[in-house]
């Protein structure tokens, strides 16, 4: 009789640890299911309030990027005010309309005051140009002061009038008015940084630099160089080349076409003579090509424009390279810069000394010589696909330079930057008529466009130089969606 009894006491054991077990079970899968809801709610917490700073950050930096962008839209209008003028009223408006007067509905400023637009909202090319002009804003259209129609909007020219008239321009008198334009800004900008310098420096009260006695500076640059436009041809089928004068800050001063059967040699005396008349070489550093190291060039600067001029000498003077070539350079004072930056390391030595006797029969208008030996180191990586080898190559460059002034006048410091800063003609204003502009891809082949196009690419360029920005492609890129920016650029307001 004790079996049963004692098989029912463990079936109930067994059936009571069962039962401890599930709700040992339910215990756990209910303490699992309230961890992984605190969990849930903790990261649910932690997201909301990495997002509430993040709005915040966002916030902070909206709030700072608009603060910057007002003192940058106030700067840029204040230098435009003080370079004096808009683009329609100083730059455009001594173009004459080549069109007949009767039935013009556009007027020749608002027409090019439109393709300038076009072209600092990132519009390259013509097509691209005549596309976005009947799509611009009102407000744009006012500022460029376009016709008003009876309903009180404002009518954009269309794309063949725009194409006609760019093909009728005077692009002589085109790059004349445009010249002068940024030629009378950067006058107006120097003119205001001299007098904050001369304000500056009579604040300071300093008894030793009383006494000793003041180094020369720097002297304005103008740099010389030829251009071809690719994409343009002649009526004869010859390509079109243009010759500039620019400052070191990318602002072109001057250019003009070389006739066909020529070279820039002939050209550059009109052409400094032209700029001299209303932007004065006086005290300037001129600056050009090998091409041009000739007597007649150094004298024209010297003694009819009163500037100086620091030339290169290359294979194309022989005699002359020869005679520095066989130099005494170890009496020289030497002056050495280095760089690094872009996978490669650039040393310069400049060695300057008074120009030696039989140089100065060669070539009397030197009163110095120098030679720079650039040194560049460029590293690079080569894969083949499994392994990856470092390579460095090293060359060395060496360049004659004929200085026109004295050791008073242009240390080898002064010399070394000169000798820099030309190629900000290459740098700073081909190169982004080049790559921002598109210039050697345009198709506009024929007739006057091609130079027309140039000359606003030029202006375009000045205007943001002279804004104090020195990124072209960024200024473009903000002046896609910031009307402002873009009015500020060209000094325009929206009219009322």
């Amino acid at each position: 009789m004790s079996a049963p009894g004692c098989d029912a006491r463990a079936v109930l054991a067994e059936a009571e640890g069962i039962v401890r077990e599930e709700l040992e079970r339910g215990r756990r899968e209910a303490r699992r299911k309230a961890l992984k809801g605190e969990r849930r709610r903790l990261a649910r917490e932690e997201r909301d309030r990495e997002a509430a700073e993040q709005r915040e950050r966002d916030e902070q930096l909206r709030l700072a990027a608009g603060r910057l962008r007002l003192a940058m839209l106030d700067r840029i209008r204040e230098r435009g005010a003080a370079c004096g003028g808009s683009v329609t009223e100083r730059a455009f408006a001594g173009i004459p309309d080549p069109r007949d007067p009767r039935g013009v509905r556009h007027s020749l400023p608002c027409i090019l005051a439109l393709v300038l637009m076009a072209m600092l909202r990132g519009r390259t090319s013509l097509a691209a140009i005549t596309g976005w002009i009947p799509h611009a804003g009102q407000d744009l259209l006012a500022a460029a002061g376009a016709r008003v129609l009876p309903d009180g909007t404002r009518a954009a020219p269309c794309g063949r009038t725009v194409t006609r008239v760019l093909g009728q321009v005077d692009p002589d008198a085109a790059d004349g008015a445009v010249c002068r334009h940024l030629a009378d800004g950067e006058r107006a900008l120097q003119a205001a940084e001299r007098a904050r310098e001369q304000q500056e420096q009579q604040e300071k009260e300093e008894a030793a630099a009383e006494e000793e006695e003041e180094e020369p500076a720097l002297m304005p640059q103008v740099a010389c160089d030829g251009k071809y436009v690719r994409g343009a041809r002649r009526p004869d089928g010859t390509a079109l080349i243009l010759l500039s004068a620019a400052t070191p800050g990318g602002v072109t001063l001057a250019q003009r076409e070389i006739p066909a059967k020529t070279n820039e040699v002939p050209e550059i005396g009109p052409m400094l003579r032209e700029l001299n008349q209303y932007y004065p070489l006086a005290g300037h550093v001129l600056t050009a090509d090998a091409l041009h190291t000739l007597q007649d060039f150094a004298n024209l600067a010297v003694g009819e424009l009163g500037a100086d001029a620091v030339l290169t000498v290359k294979a194309n003077q022989p005699t002359l390279r020869a005679a520095l070539e066989n130099a005494l350079w170890a009496r020289a004072a030497c002056h050495v810069t280095r760089d690094k930056g872009h996978g490669r390391r650039e040393t310069r030595s400049h060695l300057v000394m008074d120009a030696p006797e039989e140089v100065k029969a060669l070539f009397p208008p030197a009163a110095q010589v120098a030679r720079v030996i650039r040194t560049r180191t460029v590293t690079s990586w080569l894969n083949d696909g499994r392994t990856r080898t470092r390579v460095t190559r090293t060359s060395t460059e060496t360049v004659y330079l004929v200085i026109t002034m004295n050791a008073r006048k242009a240390s080898p410091e002064h010399i070394a930057v000169y000798a820099r800063q030309h190629w900000g003609i290459e740098n700073k204003v081909h190169y982004v008529r080049d790559v921002t502009f598109r210039e050697d891809s345009s198709q506009v082949r024929s007739g006057s466009r091609p130079r027309v196009l140039a000359t606003l690419r030029n202006l375009g360029t000045g205007l943001i130089r002279q804004a104090g920005l020195n990124e072209i492609a960024a200024a473009t890129r903000a002046a896609q969606d910031d009307n402002d920016l873009l009015l500020a650029l060209l000094r325009l307001e929206t009219a009322s």
